[in-house]
């Protein structure tokens, strides 16, 4: 079974080109841009044992919502076109992960019923203008396009850079966990039979 996929949006603000390999050796090629994110998406492709390459231009003298949020949408495109049916699949991943003084829990379902909830705590500290705010733009617009049911919680950390970095980590490893092929499933992981 090869699960590769290859997705790409333009628009007058962005180019986003995305191609992903879910059984790979987390080979990742991340240009967005925007050094913070490429750092962030290349922790999530490490630690999600992913080959990932992402390669955006966009509007960012502006403002990095645009690139952020179709990073997300593309990206979002591409697990689920790698995923093909989901037959198989474990659906389900869960993975906590602390980075200094911040502690990140990401719990998920790619039951393609996709929902955002995002828990995080009240943060004074800034990573630059690549914040938690934005950081849930990019988790909204890849939750929505993977078909995932995404649920973070961040019970504390006072270090932004931290906790963001966390969640990413977090994210990559609850995704490696459900992305996996689950020998004992046959089907399609659902009582109903069907997502």
């Amino acid at each position: 079974m090869t699960r590769i996929s290859s997705e790409n949006r333009k628009t007058r603000e962005t180019t986003v080109d995305v191609a992903l390999s879910l059984d790979g050796g987390s080979e990742p090629q991340i240009s967005t841009g925007i050094p913070f994110f490429d750092h962030m998406l290349t922790l999530f492709a490490v630690h999600g044992f992913f080959d990932l390459k992402i390669e955006a231009k966009g509007d960012i003298e502006v403002d990095f919502h645009h690139t952020v949020e179709d990073v997300g949408i593309v990206l979002g495109n591409a697990f689920n076109a790698a995923l093909g049916d989901r037959k198989g699949i474990n659906r389900f991943g869960f993975a906590v992960t602390p980075m200094d003084d911040a502690l990140a829990q990401v719990a998920l379902d790619l039951s393609k019923r996709p929902f955002l909830v995002y828990n995080l705590p009240i943060l004074t500290g800034s990573s630059g203008s690549f914040g938690v705010s934005l950081a849930k733009e990019f988790f909204r617009a890849f939750s929505v396009s993977a078909g995932m049911n995404l649920h973070i919680h961040v019970p504390y950390g006072e270090n932004e850079h931290h906790v963001i970095e966390a969640v990413f980590k977090s994210l990559g490893r609850a995704m490696d966990q459900a992305c996996i092929v689950e020998p004992r499933v046959k089907q399609i992981r659902s009582s109903k039979g069907l997502l």
